[in-house]
C-alpha cells in the first residue's frame, strides 16, 4: 500500500468507528417509557399500611411482576382497595423501577375511594393514580417500596 492511501484508510477507519459509538452511547442512555398497573389494599389509623401487586411494562417489551408495600404515619383513618396505573420517568432499564420511593399523599373517599400521588427515588419519579372502594381520609408521609414478586 502506498503512503498516498494511508491517510484515506485512516480517515475511513475513524469514520467507521465513530459511526458505531453513538449506537452504544444511545443504548446506554436511552430512557424507557414504563407503566405499572396495580391493585392495593390499605388500612390506616394514624399508621398507614398498604400491600399490593402490580405489573410493570416498558416500551422495549420487558415486563416484571412486582410486590408493592407502603408504610407511613399521619392523620389518617380508613380501609380501601385501589386499582390504578403508575407512570415512571427517567427509567433506563426495568430494574430502575425497583426500590423505595419517598411518599406523601392525601386521600379522601367514602364508598368510592381515590388516590393520586407523585413519588420520587433519586432521578426516577412515579406518578400514581387510582380509584376503588372503601373509606379513606387523611394525610400521610412514608415510604412506598416496589420489589420483584416471588
Amino acid at each position: 500500500m502506498t503512503k498516498r492511501y494511508l491517510p484515506l484508510l485512516g480517515l475511513l477507519t475513524v469514520f467507521a468507528a465513530s459511526a458505531m459509538i453513538p449506537q452504544y452511547a444511545s443504548a446506554a442512555g436511552a430512557k424507557l417509557d414504563c407503566k405499572m398497573h396495580f391493585k392495593t389494599t390499605s388500612w390506616s389509623a394514624i399508621y398507614k399500611h398498604v400491600e399490593g401487586t402490580g405489573l410493570v411494562t416498558c416500551t422495549n417489551g420487558t415486563s416484571m411482576h412486582v410486590k408493592i408495600t407502603a408504610q407511613g404515619v399521619g392523620l389518617t383513618a380508613g380501609k380501601s382497595h385501589i386499582n390504578g396505573v403508575g407512570t415512571f420517568t427517567d427509567v433506563h432499564t426495568i430494574d430502575d423501577v425497583l426500590g423505595s420511593y419517598a411518599q406523601g399523599g392525601v386521600n379522601a373517599g367514602l364508598v368510592k375511594s381515590g388516590s393520586a400521588q407523585v413519588l420520587t427515588k433519586g432521578a426516577v419519579s412515579l406518578a400514581l393514580a387510582g380509584s376503588g372502594q372503601g373509606i379513606d381520609l387523611g394525610i400521610s408521609v412514608g415510604e412506598f417500596t416496589i420489589s420483584r414478586a416471588k
